[in-house]
């Protein structure tokens, strides 16, 4: 009797060689790891560190705006943005002109946390740019935005073209 998992015919689609998904979910993992201790320095989190990049492009951003593009649900980026009020760095309040919504703005301490992080990407890519970085980006940015557009969600990252 054969091994099925011992097969290795190379046009098998559920070889963890051919799958998207394996390098992404890999790549991520590492990228955590890197990024990690780097932002334990400014006491923040991976997630709270997208946020505060969203925050300071726009110093103030609906809850539902914060989540569309980072990509997170309500469930998920409530608490995180209660834990980053508590430690001074966001405050949030309703919308004056829609007590529906909650808006999330950069506070002063928030703000002058920017100077320390501006040294996070250079120390992640360690001097190191390599070649297609950038067409590397905007290609995930694409599969991105195919995978928002099949999980229904209106994609936050089309891919930018070249000026």
């Amino acid at each position: 009797m054969s091994d099925p998992v011992a097969a290795k015919d190379e046009d098998d689609p559920l070889l963890l060689d051919r799958q998207v998904c394996f390098p992404l979910y890999a790549a991520t993992n590492l990228l955590n790891r890197l990024y990690g201790p780097v932002l334990a320095e400014l006491d923040l989190t991976y997630p709270q560190y997208l946020v505060m990049l969203v925050l300071w492009e726009h110093e103030t951003q609906t809850v539902g705006a914060l989540g569309a593009r980072l990509y997170l649900d309500s469930g998920t980026l409530s608490p995180l943005l209660k834990r980053m009020e508590a430690t001074g760095l966001v405050e949030r309040r309703r919308d004056p002109a829609d007590e529906r919504r909650v808006l999330v703005g950069i506070t002063a301490q928030g703000r002058a946390l920017r100077a320390s992080a501006e040294h996070v990407p250079e120390t992640i890519g360690g001097g190191y740019a390599p070649d297609g970085i950038e067409e590397l980006r905007e290609s995930v940015r694409g599969l991105v935005a195919i995978l928002a557009q099949r999980d229904g969600r209106a994609s936050p990252l089309l891919p930018r073209t070249r000026r």
